[in-house]
């Protein structure tokens, strides 16, 4: 049957940021179409909390507290999943971030911040994560960037242009890691997280965003996470490369920041 090609019985994914939100979404489906997961981020107690799901949903979670920065800190999560598991079959690279804000204010150590906490990170584990996969002659690697890193505007110059590097390094990581290891991405939108509540707080702030989006919505974890399920299954066994927009359609910001002409 169809759905058996998105079931991922026995197999291991590292999911980085997954104490809550988009993270949390994903580690929590892939638990559901039976894979085991190793889960980082910074906080125990979010990561206990995505771990009991796992088991209720029969499987197992390795939850690894932690800086996922550094390069040290994602080679805990790979070794992790070796010594527990050992395999690792789908990588998804989750973590990052950035507060937008006007050119002119934004310093270099934010910009820097902003390639490395969401560029950087997705190099280092994948480069540690890769060879473990190619002993098995296969895997999937998933990251996730945003739907401002596909088109410009104002207030994303760190931001905006982290998210597009990363994009452009999925389709540099598919061709280098042809045939064996397939690697995509995911574009969301604007989704329901803690991270949004702040501006899904405003109602006349949110009524402006489903305005803005075709589909007049605002995006759910599940979208995301059904993505992502997609993309870790033999269902997407013939995509590699491609980037996935998951964000009701829009083609610009669906909220303006509120930065003047210069």
């Amino acid at each position: 049957m169809i759905l058996d090609s998105f079931l991922l019985t026995g197999r291991v994914a590292i999911v980085t940021a997954a104490g809550r939100g988009i993270g949390a979404g994903i580690a929590k489906a892939f638990a559901e179409v039976g894979a085991d997961l190793v889960i980082g981020a910074r906080t125990q107690e979010q990561l206990d909390q995505v771990a009991a799901y796992v088991a209720q949903s029969g499987r197992r979670a390795a939850a690894v507290a932690g800086d996922l920065s550094s390069r040290a800190g994602m080679a805990k999560l790979v070794e992790r999943a070796m010594d527990e598991f050992g395999r690792i079959d789908i990588v998804v690279n989750n973590a990052g971030g950035s507060m937008p804000g006007p050119f002119l204010a934004t310093e270099e150590d934010s910009f820097d911040e902003a390639l490395r906490w969401n560029v950087t990170t997705a190099f280092n584990l994948t480069q540690l994560a890769v060879p473990h996969m190619l002993a098995r002659a296969s895997g999937s690697v998933i990251n996730i960037a945003s739907a401002i890193g596909r088109f410009g505007d104002r207030g994303f110059c760190a931001y905006g242009t982290a998210k597009a590097a990363l994009i452009h390094l999925t389709k540099n990581l598919a061709a280098d890691l042809a045939p064996k290891i397939r690697v995509n991405c995911i574009a969301p939108g604007a989704t329901e997280t803690s991270a949004l509540n702040a501006v899904l707080g405003n109602e006349a702030i949110e009524q402006e965003m489903i305005n803005r989006t075709p589909l007049r919505r605002i995006g759910t974890v599940e979208d995301i996470a059904a993505g992502a399920v997609y993309f870790a299954s033999d269902a997407s066994s013939y995509v590699t490369g491609r980037v996935l927009p998951i964000d009701g359609g829009i083609n610009r910001a669906n909220l303006e920041m509120p930065i003047p002409d210069l």
